[in-house]
């Protein structure tokens, strides 16, 4: 019975996804301000000879001297715990990459993802960085990755589906012959991490659960220069493509509204301190500050 259905999928919907109140979207937004100005002061110090180390050391000092706890260190899956403040993933890593010390060269794309706990929210998203002088090449990737998920946000409201927002990204980025990770999605958050729902790169429009004002998500495309497989080190947590070709991740905190979504992170922070990898007059420049 189809109308049986119907009412068992609004429950659960009403159940898994928590709607935000303003005060929870405020404190959202001190935690995604704070990554904001910790991924700036990380930016200050990304230089080729620079180690993944000692910029997750910077990462690390900023967000505990303003009150705040990595959202990412101590972090557990099964028996892995991650040991570090950041996600640095270089070139064909895709994310997840554990800090060490790799010394950082020129025409690295650098991808850092950071979180933090604040007031007992979290802030979550990231960036990808260059180095040095950067290819064409992946100049083009990182412009196609950070346009996708300026579309997937523009999807992002009350009444349209999660699957709106995957197709945006995934149609973008594969009729430029790109590779889109299926195997790691956006998520919700809010005092948790990685809340409901799930949000893919992939999918078809008018599918997935409905969009409701206040619901609170990361949206992250994973986009690889090549295809979309990918494989986990022996570490447990690098994702690495498995071509060995760059990959780019770039990840906003938003607010689904009844128009347009409340962006909570902002890139200007970063676009103040370096040149992003990607040509600012050529994609639609999204800004809270």
């Amino acid at each position: 019975m189809r109308w049986l259905s119907h009412l068992y999928n609004r429950i659960r919907d009403a159940f898994m996804v928590h709607i935000k109140s303003k005060r929870e979207i405020e404190r959202l937004r001190e935690s995604a301000d704070l990554v904001g100005r910790t991924l700036a002061e990380v930016a200050r110090h990304i230089d080729v000879g620079v180690t993944l180390e000692e910029l997750d050391r910077v990462a690390e000092d900023h967000i505990r001297t303003h009150g705040a706890e990595p959202a990412f260190k101590g972090y557990q899956v099964g028996d892995n715990v991650f040991p570090n403040t950041l996600c640095t993933s270089v070139n064909d890593a895709v994310v997840h990459g554990i800090p060490d010390d790799y010394a950082l060269q020129d025409g690295d794309l650098l991808s850092i993802d950071c979180g933090a706990m604040l007031n007992g929210y979290y802030g979550d998203w990231g960036f990808t960085f260059g180095v040095g002088a950067v290819s064409e090449e992946d100049a083009a990737l990182c412009r196609a990755t950070y346009q996708a998920l300026l579309n997937g946000i523009d999807q992002a409201r009350a009444g349209r589906q999660i699957g709106d927002i995957s197709h945006a990204v995934q149609s973008h980025c594969e009729t430029q012959g790109y590779g889109v990770v299926r195997e790691l999605v956006g998520h919700g958050i809010g005092q948790g991490l990685h809340e409901d729902p799930q949000v893919p790169n992939f999918g078809e429009p008018g599918q997935g659960r409905r969009l409701k004002s206040g619901m609170t998500l990361c949206i992250e495309p994973m986009i690889n220069r090549g295809g979309g497989e990918v494989t986990t080190d022996s570490d447990g947590w690098t994702v690495r493509a498995t071509d060995g070709l760059p990959s780019a991740h770039y990840e906003h905190m938003i607010v689904v509204r009844d128009g347009q979504a409340e962006v909570l992170s902002d890139f200007g922070y970063i676009e103040d301190v370096v040149e992003p990898p990607y040509a600012l007059d050529s994609v639609q420049e999204t800004s809270t500050r």
